[in-house]
């Protein structure tokens, strides 16, 4: 899907792939480009979900999943960018650069519903870990979803709800 159609304030129903990274994963892919390694994943056009799925109950896919504080992950953004993410989903307001950085890019952010967690795991339809399964449940983790709730928060053109 693209979201060149949708601007800040939109509205959006997504289904397909979202790739769940959080701090730590993001300082690991940072380390290890830093060193000229190779990287667990291809992140051109993909969409990065900052979340931590709970533990998984024995009758779904996967456990609660709600988005957590995206300007956490802001200093890593344009790195992500320069490895080819397409967009970015999350929670709350994101540091003033961020909206400079989207536009520079033609990249997006977007809002995922918080409080909700039980909710939006209902939406996912399959979920596997990519790489880094030792931090758990910040490990990079894919989740194909189906009808997932998303509000345009940042769009690419840099304008924001905020």
């Amino acid at each position: 899907m693209r979201f060149d159609k949708y601007k800040a304030g939109d509205f959006i129903s997504f289904s397909g792939e979202f790739i769940i990274m959080r701090d730590a994963a993001h300082k690991r892919i940072f380390e290890l480009f830093q060193k000229g390694e190779s990287l667990p994943i291809d992140f051109k056009n993909k969409i990065i979900f900052y979340a931590g799925p709970a533990k998984k109950p024995y009758f779904q896919s996967i456990g609660a999943i709600g988005p957590t504080t995206s300007n956490r992950m802001d200093p890593f953004l344009k790195f992500m960018y320069d490895l080819g993410v397409y967009a970015t989903v999350g929670k709350g307001k994101r540091s003033s650069f961020v909206s400079d950085l989207n536009k520079d890019y033609s990249k997006f952010y977007l809002i995922a519903p918080s409080g909700v967690a039980a909710f939006l795991s209902e939406k996912i339809m399959s979920h596997e870990v990519l790489a880094f399964e030792d931090l758990g449940t910040e490990s990079i983790q894919r989740i194909i979803v189906k009808d997932f709730p998303l509000i345009m928060g940042i769009d690419s053109k840099g304008n924001t709800i905020y």
